[in-house]
């Protein structure tokens, strides 16, 4: 009997890993990558009586492949929030699904094991740019602005390090990242002894500061879109940039179009935070398109599409 642990490499995807496997610890082979790389499933070659955990990652762009796996006879534990699609009804799926704007995948797995581990749901809430349901979340916690505010920043390191076109673009592999936190139940401790922590804030610092210089190429009432260089600063930084526009201008949507260095763009879209929906109908009008009420992405963006993404996004938003 063989264990997959899948799970998407941002913040999401890591501590909803991690407070299942505080609460079960097994050995497992551990699935993963750029927080863009959501066609996990393919890699899993699982059989019968192996058992599949999938983290935050989109039931309906891995249909084909969940399939294949539980024709085989696996047994596949579903945690997601993004949009699924019909889901399939199979004895040996449990699917925990849940696409309201207000909650993500970490927030889910809380809630199947009792809040045990909450200082890391709340992390990764704040990671997924969910302050508000972070801080409904941590209020049995007691804890103090300080300390909510260490894990506001920590859930930021943590999702930021998933952004890139592949792994070498990132600071840590996901994996790697994961393994660093599985000996902490405090998040806490981990901000205060690892030294993946200083690592990860220095180069969120030294990124962001390029973002200072950066302004709408095309812009609306209701909707900005901003056209970054094909930099590893740049597809590292799209998702918090992201994140932080919504934040300065919560009644307008904001996509970040990163430049490949082959051609196209990478798309980042944060919906209005004052009315968290359209992103992810807006990417799927595109084939690499997907993600969630609130925040979605196209993974390549053809340059002669430009001009048609700026009209849907201004007809979604306005």
């Amino acid at each position: 009997m063989t264990f997959y642990d899948v799970f998407n490499g941002d913040a999401d995807g890591i501590c909803a890993l991690h407070q299942l496997r505080l609460a079960t610890p097994r050995h497992a082979e551990l699935v993963t990558g750029v927080k863009r790389d959501i066609a996990l499933l393919e890699r899993v070659p699982a059989q019968a009586g192996d058992e599949v955990t999938v983290l935050d990652i989109s039931l309906d762009k891995n249909r084909p492949a969940l399939q294949r796996i539980l024709e085989a006879g696996a047994r596949v534990v579903y945690f997601d929030h993004h949009y699924p699609g019909e889901i399939p009804e199979h004895p040996n799926l449990q699917a925990t699904i849940d696409t309201a704007s207000e909650t993500c995948t970490s927030l889910l797995v809380d809630q199947a094991l009792g809040g045990r581990y909450r200082p890391w749901a709340v992390t990764a809430a704040f990671g997924d740019n969910l302050h508000a349901a972070a801080h409904r979340a941590a209020e049995p916690l007691g804890l103090s602005d300080e300390q909510l505010a260490r894990l506001r920043v920590l859930g930021t390191l943590i999702n930021y390090n998933g952004y890139g076109a592949r792994v070498e673009d990132l600071h840590f592999p996901p994996d790697e990242l994961y393994r660093r936190l599985q000996p902490y139940e405090d998040p806490f401790r981990f901000m205060d002894e690892d030294p993946a922590y200083d690592a990860l804030k220095r180069g969120y610092e030294e990124d962001l500061a390029h973002t200072e210089a950066l302004h709408p190429t095309i812009a609306g009432e209701h909707y900005a879109i901003y056209v970054l260089p094909a930099e590893p600063w740049a597809r590292r930084v799209s998702g918090v940039f992201a994140n932080q526009l919504a934040r300065a201008h919560p009644d307008r949507a904001h996509a970040l179009l990163t430049r490949l260095p082959d051609g196209g763009y990478v798309v980042s879209v944060r919906a209005p935070l004052n009315r968290r929906t359209g992103a992810d109908v807006l990417c799927r009008e595109f084939p690499t398109g997907g993600g969630r009420q609130a925040a979605a992405g196209i993974n390549h963006l053809p340059e002669e599409d430009l001009d048609r993404f700026a009209e849907r996004m201004a007809a979604v938003f306005s």
